[in-house]
């Protein structure tokens, strides 16, 4: 009985289509909501690290205590002591605030504060707390001063170092910032030391003033005297300065000042003259030397550049010369180029081109000789101009000179007077300066002892702490999320592969193996078997699972897969399913088992041949080990029914690998299971049994599933819950459009239950599974995770 043509029918597609993702602009807050209730253990997880570590260095950290002090920089300070006190603008506060900043922090008042507090011997100041930097650095030091010798230091210079190393030290402590755009200034001091940090601020207001005291007194008696020296020299000076007026005055018998030496009218219309001649020189010198140029640079040239100016419109000769020379050169160039050079016409032109070129050049010398004869003209009357201008200013030359130096003598004898009045005023403003020794500044906040650190801040440090934490943690939790490529909810079958899916598989017992190890130990070919990890349920105890447990979601979902088999497949009589993986190691074994178990279960003959010739995982639940099977039939050395084992509780026949004989050319199963053997094999099985379930072995790594396709009326394909790379199963599937096409349905084993809903959207299935109990029953296996 041929049943080949059915065996290929279907009533409905096997795959359906993938839906678009809906494209939105906004951010999906159900979406977000469900990652961070994912990733919350994890984020709680840094956040705790990160606050313990907080602890850590708050118990390790040294107490460091701040004092501070406000200082006033008031203008009106001093205004009893000045006559007319100088305003002042937002600009000239800036730089008068600015520069009281600087000579708070400079080193010379940070000496003034330690040589009066005696701070160079003092030990907090000198050996600080270090940090761990600082202590090798300074071991670093002392191991290379061990292999040299430096120069003996005497105790001054050692007493000085002290000094000055103190004066820095402080400095680095100090911090000076105007308050806001106030004329306040903040002075504040950190150190180890409550005492030692008031003590150092109030020194530094104390020396502040004093030096703005000093630095007030000492300008003024600076300037008093100076003004006074000068004074005495400004009144010798102004008063010779005026005698000298007066003499020179007398002597050259200039009584009136402004009288009119000479003729204003006359100098002046020669000027104007003089000015148009060089203008007109200028000119004519510039046309001559440019017509010159072109003649001194020969026939041939000048030719070349006999351009005339608009200007001189009158000499029609060169241009027509010009234009016919022009004429008779391209003429001559045509006939050369249609007859040769040697052309009787190209040589007569030539000949005439050359008599007009002589002709240019003459016209050209005629007209240089013509604007140099002009320049010339021109040259001398701009001499005749100038003769007549030098005698007529040459006439009053003394009168002039002598005024000159009249009104340069009464200028300097009047600045001395005005430089000599100015000079009083301020020498009698700094007499008076000097008997008000006011400072410009006073403290309006008095230093006190603080009483409990500034630093490290407690709540300041653990709230940054737990903010970091919750930083990091959020971001290796968004890490995490970017780099999930698994397969976690049903809606992930539909979008990324296309099928559909058949439901979950709960994960019975522990996993074993990391995430990162999954494609290392998936594809090597050289693996060794590995022992069963304590914890790890039984394989022939999980072959049962459906049939232990046959109310839990375990079973349930095999139904599911049984009624997409039935409603896919319910034109063929009997119906070969293979059962199928990317990768080993996905529980595709344990899937078969079970379908087909559920399948016998339900009284329809059912076989189960395990067809992962390779790596039986089916052989193994069979004991004794059987003699032949599934590889000794194909091979014939048996017959097909010799092999069949049956399960005396569910009436199910079990084909396995076989014995022996499977173990010695395992390189031919894709051979064997494409073999017109395996075919007849399977057309028997039809005849025989309901169902036919074939274990095969991973698409991945070996070609056994892909030779034994066209045999199969369509696949179930097990993935491995939030194990199995989605892309990785798309590929393959992608590949192997004869499997994919037949593929009834997606099975996600090995589900975490308890963490499945985590990965699901609000309002999503997975979100209600919770609510699902009521319908299942709990069935728990050697004290390991429940069958759900």
């Amino acid at each position: 009985m041929n049943r080949a043509a059915p065996m290929k029918q279907r009533s409905v597609p096997l795959s359906i289509v993938p839906r678009e993702e809906e494209a939105d602009g906004f951010i999906d807050l159900d979406r977000l909501l469900a990652i961070v209730v994912r990733r919350a253990k994890l984020v709680a997880a840094f956040v705790v690290l990160f606050i313990m570590l907080g602890v850590v260095y708050l118990l390790f950290a040294t107490s460091i205590y701040t004092s501070m002090t406000q200082i006033l920089l008031d203008e009106n300070l001093s205004k009893f002591a000045e006559e007319e006190p100088t305003p002042a603008n937002s600009q000239m506060l800036d730089t008068q605030i600015a520069s009281a900043v600087e000579i708070l922090k400079s080193g010379e008042l940070a000496l003034r504060v330690v040589d009066k507090l005696n701070l160079s011997e003092n030990e907090t100041i000198i050996n600080p707390p270090r940090s761990p930097v600082a202590i090798v650095k300074e071991w670093l030091r002392t191991a290379t001063g061990l292999f040299s010798s430096g120069p003996v230091v005497s105790e001054e210079a050692a007493r000085n170092g002290r000094r000055l190393k103190a004066a820095a030290l402080i400095q680095q402590a100090l911090t000076v910032e105007r308050v806001s755009r106030s004329s306040v200034v903040a002075l504040a001091y950190k150190s180890s030391d409550p005492l030692l940090a008031a003590t150092v601020v109030r020194g530094y207001a104390e020396a502040y003033l004093t030096d703005q005291l000093n630095a007030n007194f000492e300008a003024t008696e600076r300037a008093s005297v100076w003004l006074q020296e000068r004074l005495a020299d400004l009144r010798q000076r102004s008063l010779a300065a005026a005698l000298e007026v007066e003499r020179f005055r007398s002597e050259n018998g200039l009584t009136a000042a402004r009288g009119e030496l000479m003729s204003e009218q006359q100098l002046s219309d020669l000027n104007s003259q003089l000015i148009v001649a060089q203008a007109d020189t200028a000119t004519a010198s510039a046309r001559y030397n440019q017509f010159k140029s072109i003649i001194d640079q020969g026939p041939e040239t000048a030719v070349n550049n006999a351009t005339i100016s608009p200007k001189e419109g009158d000499n029609m000769v060169i241009r027509d010369l010009r234009a016919r020379y022009l004429t008779i050169g391209k003429r001559e160039q045509e006939v050369a180029q249609n007859f040769g050079e040697d052309h009787p016409q190209a040589v007569s032109l030539r000949t005439e081109q050359a008599d007009i070129a002589r002709q240019i050049y003459q016209e050209l010398q005629q007209l240089t000789a013509s604007y140099k004869n002009e320049y010339e003209v021109a040259r001398s009357r701009e001499s005749s101009l100038r003769e007549s201008i030098e005698g007529v200013v040459g006439r009053n030359t003394n009168a002039s000179e002598s005024l000159v130096h009249l009104r340069e003598l009464e200028q300097k004898a009047a600045a001395l007077k005005t430089l000599y009045e100015s000079y009083l005023g301020r020498y009698e403003q700094a007499a008076q300066q000097r008997s008000f020794p006011i400072a410009k500044a006073r403290v309006i906040s008095e230093a006190g002892v603080p009483t409990a650190p500034s630093s490290p801040k407690k709540t300041l440090t653990l709230a940054l702490s737990a903010v970091l934490g919750l930083m990091a943690g959020g971001a290796f939790a968004a890490f995490q999320e970017f780099r999930e490529r698994t397969f976690r909810l049903e809606d992930d079958v539909r979008t990324i592969l296309g099928h559909k899916s058949l439901g979950y598989v709960p994960l019975v017992g522990i996993r074993t193996k990391k995430s990162a190890e999954l494609v290392r130990t998936r594809f090597a070919s050289d693996r060794q078997p590995e022992a069963i990890p304590e914890g790890t349920v039984e394989f022939q105890r999980l072959s049962r699972m459906v049939l232990d447990a046959p109310q839990s979601s375990f079973a349930e979902t095999f139904r599911n897969a049984k009624l997409a088999c039935d409603h896919m497949l319910h034109g063929n009589e009997s119906r070969v399913i293979g059962i199928v993986s990317a990768v080993p190691d996905e529980g595709k074994s344990v899937v078969a088992a079970n379908f087909a178990a559920l399948l016998a279960a339900s009284g329809k003959r059912t076989l189960l041949i395990d067809g992962d010739i390779r790596k039986p995982g089916l052989t193994q639940m069979i004991t004794p080990a059987p003699r032949t099977g599934l590889v000794e039939t194909l091979m014939g050395e048996a017959t097909w029914p010799a092999g069949i084992k049956v399960d005396q509780r569910t009436k199910l026949a079990i084909f396995p690998v076989g014995g022996e004989a499977s173990h010695h050319q395992p390189h031919q199963s894709h051979e064997l299971l494409a073999s017109a053997a395996m075919a007849n094999l399977i057309e028997n099985a039809r005849s025989s049994f309901d169902y036919v379930v074939v274990d095969l072995a991973p698409l991945a790594p070996v070609v056994d599933a892909k030779a034994f396709a066209p045999l199969a009326d369509g696949f179930i394909f097990v993935v491995e819950w939030g194990r199995t790379p989605s892309r990785l199963v798309r590929d393959v599937l992608h590949s192997e459009p004869q499997i994919n096409s037949k593929v009834l349905g997606v099975i996600l084993n090995k589900t975490d239950m308890d963490e499945l809903s985590k990965y699901s959207d609000f309002g999503g299935v997975e979100k209600y599974r919770h609510r699902y109990g009521k319908y299942y029953v709990e069935h728990t296996i050697d004290g390991n995770r429940p069958a759900a």
